[in-house]
């Protein structure tokens, strides 16, 4: 987000993210932010709503992996 710059949108960063979720799969990518850096380009809640909507249409699946369970994974965390 930072890096994108002033005026950055969902359109803008799509291609990026497109390009990850096809070279590494969900199970590969976890959602993150630079908080509180961010907040240089936008809220956190800006940030998060065009991550959703970057991944929004993977399905379910998709959506808990990059979203929660990618990092739960990893980090050997416990549900």
């Amino acid at each position: 987000l930072t890096e994108a710059g002033p005026g950055w949108g969902v359109d803008r960063l799509k291609p990026y993210a497109d390009h990850i979720l096809h070279s590494f799969g969900p199970e590969r990518v976890m959602w993150g932010s630079d908080w509180p850096v961010c907040r240089l380009g936008a809220s956190y809640t800006d940030w998060h709503q065009a991550s959703r909507n970057l991944t929004a249409g993977l399905g379910p699946n998709a959506d808990a992996q990059i979203f929660g369970e990618t990092a739960r994974e990893f980090y050997g965390l416990r549900t």
